[in-house]
């Protein structure tokens, strides 16, 4: 990992907790003779806009795991609802972070380039609250029904209009150059927007959903979209693992 100076200090925060009701332990789970955790951070590793990297975890063997291969990890409650909730709580012991980006511990191949690409857009927009990524999908691919695959659809200049876990938009009419946009769970937050997320309660739509960035929209975030090519599959179940190993061998 090495820094760009932007002027701004951006930080970036793998949210990793032990409890899953698909996949406890998830993080250390062994993927190609490392922890899944460490995959992802070596992945971070590559990045170039980045000033510091953390891990923030709920579990100690997570932490003692992390700092085995020479991570940074700081403990936070185990009663954080969300990945953002976990990160509001850690930038209180970094604070030096004015944008923080949200990078899953469970996306082992995520591209760095598109991690410089969410710090950069933060850096160049002190108006932006918040900047996520979505892939073009096609709509006639399963993955439109899938309610484990989130959707959002963006206004003309970029920004998010709503996320669903229900196929989205609804093509009543073809539209030529219209597609539909598959979010990809990777967030870049302003510090001010982190410390004001911590006053939010869980909103009508987010509890319907469960998404957590409907919190955000519903508060009046403004939530910028970056299209990507970029298609890393994550790691929600043993059997996705097992993929990843795969891919990576």
């Amino acid at each position: 990992m090495s820094s760009e100076s932007s002027g701004i200090h951006i930080t970036g925060i793998l949210p990793a907790r032990w409890g899953s009701s698909r996949f406890p332990g998830k993080p250390l789970h062994p993927i190609a003779g490392k922890p899944l955790i460490q995959h992802v951070w070596d992945r971070c590793r590559g990045c170039s806009k980045l000033d510091d990297l953390v891990i923030a975890t709920d579990d100690p063997r997570i932490l003692e795991a992390a700092e085995g291969f020479g991570a940074r990890a700081i403990m936070t409650s185990p009663d954080h609802p969300t990945g953002t909730d976990r990160l509001a709580e850690a930038i209180e012991g970094l604070p030096a972070a004015e944008v923080v980006i949200n990078i899953q511990g469970d996306e082992p191949l995520i591209d760095p380039s598109l991690i410089d690409e969410l710090a950069a857009a933060m850096a160049g927009d002190p108006t932006l609250d918040m900047a996520t990524a979505a892939n073009p999908i096609d709509p006639d691919d399963p993955a439109v029904a899938d309610p484990n695959v989130v959707k959002v659809v963006t206004a003309l200049d970029g920004r998010a209009l709503y996320f669903s876990r229900s196929p989205l938009p609804y093509f009543r009419n073809p539209v030529e150059g219209l597609t539909v946009l598959r979010h990809k769970g990777l967030y870049a937050y302003r510090r001010r927007f982190l410390e004001n997320w911590r006053s939010w309660h869980p909103t009508p739509l987010e509890r319907a959903e469960s998404l957590e960035q409907l919190r955000a929209l519903e508060n009046g975030a403004s939530i910028r979209v970056m299209t990507t090519d970029d298609t890393s599959p994550g790691v929600d179940t043993p059997d996705q693992a097992r993929e990843v190993e795969r891919l990576l061998s």
